[in-house]
């Protein structure tokens, strides 16, 4: 089992099995799990992690932005990004959270023009909202719009310039497009915020040997 999968699975096991019945490990809230992601000691840092998937705010992304890209403990990171998608991904409008979860549904069956019509609501009803908008960018993609998938990306990236994964998503259409420097420059500036994303390394080390094999110098 790969050292990723070890981590998910450890995740998984945190949340499925609930707190130990005792004081220490009873659930914290928002502050003392802010508190418990800076502690010297790694299980204190899990346990922060995991609790601000629930009890986080968007103003605690910063705080887990630097536990994704620096806690030395893989699981920490691996609970850190969870958390923060957990957080992109509460609207606080039950609607438009029940839109975005039928839209995943639809995308994830590869039902691209009722996923991206779908979004298309979320966003309407919530413009302000960033992650309506980086779910259309990804269905956008998926149907093979570049155009519109980047016009979206740029939309979340307005709203929530943390956002790593729309940052992929410029990188993935530059590639798509033959802007390998552009392409190169959105991957990195990706991993900046979250390093631990392999697929988007993975692309960083192609474009470069492609780059070197072409002799073109990076602009």
């Amino acid at each position: 089992m790969s050292a990723l999968l070890r981590c998910l699975a450890m995740i998984a096991l945190l949340v499925g099995l609930g707190a130990p019945a005792s004081a220490a490990d009873a659930p914290l809230d928002r502050a003392s799990a802010l508190s418990a992601l800076v502690d010297p000691d790694v299980e204190a840092r899990r346990r922060g992690a995991l609790a601000l998937a629930d009890t986080g705010a968007m103003a605690d992304v910063p705080a887990l932005i630097t536990a994704l890209a620096g806690d030395d403990d893989a699981l920490v990171r691996a609970i850190a990004e969870r958390a923060i998608w957990a957080l992109w991904s509460r609207s606080g409008d039950a609607t438009a959270d029940a839109l975005l979860a039928e839209g995943m549904d639809q995308m994830a069956a590869h039902r691209f023009p009722e996923s991206i019509a779908t979004f298309t609501r979320v966003v309407e009803r919530l413009p302000d909202f960033a992650e309506g908008w980086n779910k259309r960018a990804t269905a956008r993609f998926l149907a093979g719009d570049l155009d519109g998938s980047a016009a979206d990306c740029d939309e979340v990236l307005h709203r929530n310039p943390w956002h790593f994964g729309a940052l992929s998503g410029y990188g993935l259409i530059h590639m798509k497009r033959g802007r390998l420097n552009a392409a190169l420059d959105a991957f990195e500036r990706a991993l900046t915020l979250n390093p631990n994303m392999i697929g988007v390394r993975a692309n960083v080390e192609a474009i470069r040997e492609e780059l070197a094999r072409r002799g073109e110098r990076r602009t």
